[in-house]
């Protein structure tokens, strides 16, 4: 150790800080983490309905890449340093038994996030890293070099207190969920010390739509559904769970679509659930007619339960028109196209998105052309890096933010010794 007191301060106790401070213990570094909250990961806590998505088991390093956008490239050197099977075999190793789901999605045997939370402090204490908590970082203090090279002297703590280390690690998340404590404090300090910040927006977010009808279906839970997006056209679709809630829309299909609802502008977008995109048309058409067959001598409203949840029946058959004390033997081809079309087009019209207060992820953040990739250091300020969100990269569901933590901070937690 030099004459500083520390080696690395890591500003964040969320996954990526966790990660970074526990590795740079474990090479043998003098660590503190310096945490707002009164504890560690409260974000990590409620992840993946608080069964914690850890990561994806995509073998293909590319399609990783490439589902990360244009800004994936940046990742590459992290993840092959840190990559998604170096992940599992992180928490196995410590004795967190996992599970792969659908989408690949990998989870922890015991479906509980407080496990991985339980795990990674048991790293930091393992490793000797000092955990500092209710500390706000008031400012960064910068020094100028004989070669007018700039580096972070100390950090300057809400309470007066100072932290003097040979690096700096910026670890504290984005602005979504700010009742965790992500509420964005670190931007302030980087643009004041001369780095760009691209600007925040929530992502994975739900999504709120103009039609009041949805009141009806909240909570109303649909699996293996198509859900696409439109502007005259076809922006974009998934498949997947959805949800209704008492304004819109959330789940996983959802949530991903979000990303591209905050790229367009929100006016005249639409949103089409094909509630059942394993039927066309012709044989969707075939199976009401079985079914109609089948209770011929039935009411209308009497008719539609092997082919739709309870809950959205009545609102289907509010909005088909049709007479619901019908007999179904008198309902017409027409108004069976109709209900057709419902089925298979189910529209609503985009109002906006719900915003930091629920967006599960930041999109934006420290500008990556001012990052070296190889090493997450600024190449702005000589003795800092970055790890997790709040770089300019994010991606979808499916455990793909919380790899871009590890990668990135597991990466920071031997870079910030060089």
């Amino acid at each position: 150790m030099k004459n500083n007191k520390y080696n690395l301060v890591v500003i964040g106790g969320g996954p990526a800080g966790m990660i970074a401070a526990g590795h740079a213990g474990e090479i043998g570094s003098s660590v503190i983490l310096i945490e707002k909250n009164e504890c560690l990961g409260i974000k990590l806590l409620i992840t993946g309905k608080e069964r914690c998505n850890i990561t994806n088991a995509e073998e293909d390093l590319k399609k990783i890449i490439n589902i990360y956008g244009q800004n994936g490239k940046f990742l590459y050197p992290a993840l092959n340093r840190f990559s998604n099977k170096d992940v599992v075999d992180f928490f196995e190793s410590h004795g967190i038994k996992t599970k792969v789901e659908r989408g690949k999605r990998v989870f922890p045997v015991s479906d509980n996030a407080k496990d991985i939370l339980n795990c990674l402090k048991k790293y930091l204490k393992d490793n000797n890293v000092e955990v500092r908590f209710n500390s706000t970082v008031e400012k960064i203090v910068i020094s100028t070099g004989k070669s007018n090279n700039k580096k972070i002297e100390k950090i300057v703590l809400k309470n007066g207190k100072e932290i003097a280390a040979d690096s700096f690690v910026i670890a504290t998340g984005g602005k979504s969920y700010p009742r965790t404590g992500s509420t964005g404090d670190a931007y302030k300090w980087l643009k004041k010390i001369g780095h760009t910040v691209i600007e925040p927006k929530p992502a994975l977010t739900p999504i709120i739509v103009k039609e009041k009808i949805v009141k009806k279906l909240e909570g109303l839970s649909l699996k293996n559904v198509e859900v696409s997006l439109w502007e005259k056209r076809k922006l974009d679709s998934c498949f997947g769970e959805a949800l209704f809630t008492n304004n819109g829309l959330s789940g996983p299909i959802i949530l991903d679509l979000s990303k591209k609802i905050s790229e367009n502008k929100i006016k005249d977008l639409k949103i089409k659930i094909d509630f059942k995109p394993a039927l066309d048309y012709p044989t969707l058409d075939k199976r009401i007619l079985r079914d109609f067959e089948e209770k011929k001598n039935r009411q209308f409203k009497n008719s539609l339960n092997k082919l739709l949840p309870k809950k959205l029946i009545p609102v289907i058959i509010e909005l088909s028109g049709i007479e619901k004390n019908k007999q179904v033997n008198e309902v017409t081809r027409i108004e069976r196209k109709k209900l057709i079309n419902l089925l298979k087009k189910f529209e609503l019209s985009v109002k906006g998105l719900v915003g930091f207060e629920k967006a599960i992820i930041t999109s934006g953040g420290v500008d990556l052309k001012e990052v070296d990739p190889k090493t997450m250091k600024s190449k702005i300020i000589d003795n800092l890096y970055f790890a997790g969100e709040i770089l300019d990269i994010d991606g979808p569901t499916g455990g793909y933010n919380l790899q871009i933590a590890w990668s990135t901070g597991y990466l920071v937690g031997e870079s910030g010794l060089l």
